[in-house]
């Protein structure tokens, strides 16, 4: 994730929590301009009246942050608290305290432990550096993943970079729907400028989540700009203030949708889509009226196509603000089918689109006839864990005298039939999978989204914990074909899922596989101690290869087929507990490269490892049979899906590595849906899994 030039961060342990990281700080090289959006909760944290007064400001230069307690409702010691974190940490950063803001976030009503801070505040200004992800670490509460975006924009032919994290996962409702957020760039702007963008991008992100309809008392988002890109100051009213109002609310929305999808308990994001309102305000009241709905976020839990509840909310919102509005003559589609049409149900397939709902994103539309205004909101689905976190919340926490507060959820506050049946399952698969090698092939949009990046590399790090040993093979089809079109070298082909690749082409190929993809992917890792090496397929003749011909004669370029792996470079790797990450470039014997499918390379490497399972991440949540998710299949069972046309486009060459894989020997295959967190994880270490399970007949 590229970083704006003059920003680093940090995230350690202060003591706040007992182990995990609980201080963060974004610091810049130069003076920023700052902005900030909070919430309008009466009942303010000490950090939030500090920074809404200070901000929009120049001079800036710092922003620490705590997790785990709030500094709020503790009185007038709570701005003396503020004040005192500011001035440690100015002091161990060099700067002057009015530079400094602060935020928090945590348990409420409990006195912040400052010393603690203040001791920790050199080692924090020493930790800096350029991994955000350890900032964003440092802000989690009940979260159980890393929320990061970032964008780019061009100002006076000057490239301006983003870089951005937040948390939130409770306590989430409009005005201000976030709990934390934190934006820097290079870009040279004014305060007011910043500001005006800033508030501008609320409106149609943080504004339009709702997770549970209760309102925090930290909410805060910061934004910084030091104008290290070296662009002209942008000022309002100018059309480069315009795409700065633009790139701000893209990455807010993006923000809001991790914010959304990581809501406390949650299983699913819900989209939620209203047009053809009378105005703006109209469509976003009952854009997030729906959202919001305990029982239209229940339904979305359990598949329900239950979709009279979306109107029935809508037209509850409709009639408390007494709007001329009739709900009736509006069409309602879930999952993009019409499931009611001015007037009466449209008659929509509710099995099939029962099934529609299992995706990770349940996108709820209703179209009135009432205008032509349009909103968006997002939410997520209501399930049991949500009672489960919240019920027990102060109840499980705990705080010291000095501070200190600590989450006791130790197993021995469950009931003595969960603690046995989570200690016999997850032990048995960690036995079960000591020394065992593993090849995981990353595509899809686990590699493009940032979130989905960090619990990626968190998996892996969690299965060399449980002693697994790991191969990963990544794709890279969408960076490739934006590369490839961006230089001109027009829209790519496919066949049977497998891209023509002439001998330009594949320059362009080998340069974002092994030059781009494998490096950063190989850093991410790192920075999570997954002990991972970047591998290319020509290193060492690790994947030799010959040119592939397509079905009928077809010239598919310099596309290739593994005749050969060398499969003790893998192995001395993996005898020292290296993660290998191969980038599927291939070495004919003529000395040419090739470019080869993940997908089949993945295959051949699992074989040649003797790999006891191999993974596929993708953009489906498995094998779909009307548009139900087969759970488990035979090789036979497979080979006539194929054949009979249920497995088509481009899952055919997928299917055919899987296939290739078993009669090589491997024991098992998994498909699974790479956009939902920790999927790998939650395939691996529980019973019922979450993916399709090919095994030998």
């Amino acid at each position: 994730m590229r970083t704006p030039r003059g920003f680093s961060y940090a995230g350690i342990n202060c003591g706040i929590k007992a182990a995990r990281k609980d201080l963060a700080l974004v610091f810049s090289e130069a003076p920023c301009a700052a902005a900030g959006c909070f919430t309008v909760n009466a009942a303010r944290a000490a950090p939030v009246h500090d920074a809404a007064s200070r901000l929009p400001s120049a001079g800036v230069r710092a922003v620490v942050a705590n997790s785990g307690n709030a500094n709020a409702l503790v009185g007038p010691e709570g701005l003396r608290d503020v004040n005192e974190v500011c001035q440690s940490v100015a002091s161990a950063l060099g700067v002057d305290a009015s530079a400094v803001l602060c935020a928090s976030t945590g348990v409420l009503g409990v006195r912040l432990p400052v010393r603690k801070i203040a001791t920790a505040a050199a080692n924090l200004a020493a930790a800096r550096g350029p991994a955000i992800e350890l900032a964003a670490q440092a802000v989690m509460t009940t979260d159980t993943r890393v929320k990061l975006a970032s964008s780019t924009l061009v100002v006076g032919g000057v490239d301006v970079a983003f870089a951005a994290f937040a948390k939130g996962s409770g306590m989430i409702a409009p005005e201000l729907a976030t709990v934390l957020a934190f934006i820097t760039t290079d870009l040279a702007v004014t305060p007011q400028a910043l500001q005006s963008a800033l508030s501008r991008a609320m409106r149609t992100s943080f504004e339009m989540v709702t997770i549970d309809g209760d309102m925090s008392t930290n909410d805060a988002v910061f934004a910084l700009a030091n104008g290290l890109a070296g662009n002209a100051p942008i000022a309002e009213g100018t059309p480069e203030h315009a795409a700065l109002c633009d790139t701000l609310e893209k990455l807010c929305v993006d923000l809001a949708r991790e914010i959304a999808e990581d809501g406390d308990g949650a299983t699913k994001l819900i989209e939620v889509r209203l047009s053809g309102a009378p105005d703006v305000e109209m469509a976003r009241d009952l854009a997030r009226a729906v959202a919001g709905s305990t029982l239209v976020k229940a339904s979305v839990f359990g598949a329900d196509p239950n979709w009279g509840r979306v109107l029935s909310a809508i037209g509850a919102r409709i009639g408390s603000r007494k709007w001329p509005i009739d709900p009736t003559r509006s069409t309602v589609r879930v999952q993009g089918v019409t499931v009611f049409d001015r007037g009466a149900p449209a008659g929509a397939d509710l099995l099939a689109l029962r099934a529609k709902m299992r995706a990770p994103v349940v996108v709820l539309e209703t179209a009135l006839v009432e205008g032509n205004a349009a909103a968006t909101a997002w939410g997520c689905d209501l399930s049991y864990d949500y009672v489960k976190i919240n019920a027990d919340y102060t109840s499980l926490t705990h705080a010291a005298p000095d501070g200190t507060v600590a989450r006791d959820d130790r197993l021995t506050n469950y009931s003595p039939g969960f603690k046995r049946a989570l200690l016999v399952e997850a032990l048995s698969y960690i036995a079960r999978f000591t020394n065992k090698r593993t090849v995981i092939k990353y595509g899809g949009a686990a590699m493009v989204k940032d979130s989905l990046k960090a619990s990626f590399a968190n998996d892996i790090n969690l299965l060399r914990s449980a002693g697994l040993l790991p191969v990963v093979v990544h794709g890279g089809g969408p960076e490739i074909t934006q590369t490839l079109e961006s230089l001109g070298h027009g829209k790519s082909e496919f066949v049977d899922g497998v891209r023509v690749t002439d001998r330009e082409d594949v320059k362009v190929v080998e340069m974002v596989l092994t030059g781009k993809i494998n490096t950063e992917l190989v850093s991410l890792l790192n920075q999570s101690s997954a002990h991972a090496v970047g591998v290319s397929g020509k290193d060492a003749g690790l994947l030799r290869a010959r040119k592939l011909v397509g079905e009928g004669g077809r010239d598919l370029g310099m596309v290739g087929e593994v005749t050969h792996v060398n499969h003790e470079l893998l192995e001395v790797l993996l005898d020292k507990k290296y993660v290998p990450v191969v980038s599927p470039v291939g070495l004919g014997e003529d000395g040419d490269g090739y470019n080869i499918n993940a997908d089949a390379a993945a295959a051949e490497i699992a074989i040649a490892i003797k790999a006891e399972k191999l993974i596929y991440l993708t953009d489906v949540p498995g094998v779909l049979e009307n548009g139900e998710l087969v759970s488990e299949l035979t090789a036979t069972e497979l080979r006539q899906k194929i054949a009979d046309g249920t497995v088509r486009g481009g899952m055919v060459a997928k299917a055919k590595s899987i296939l290739r894989a078993i009669e090589g020997g491997v024991a098992s295959v998994h498909i699974l849906d790479g956009r939902a967190p920790h999927s790998v994880i939650a395939e691996l270490f529980t019973d019922r899994g979450v993916g399709t399970l090919v095994r030998r007949d």
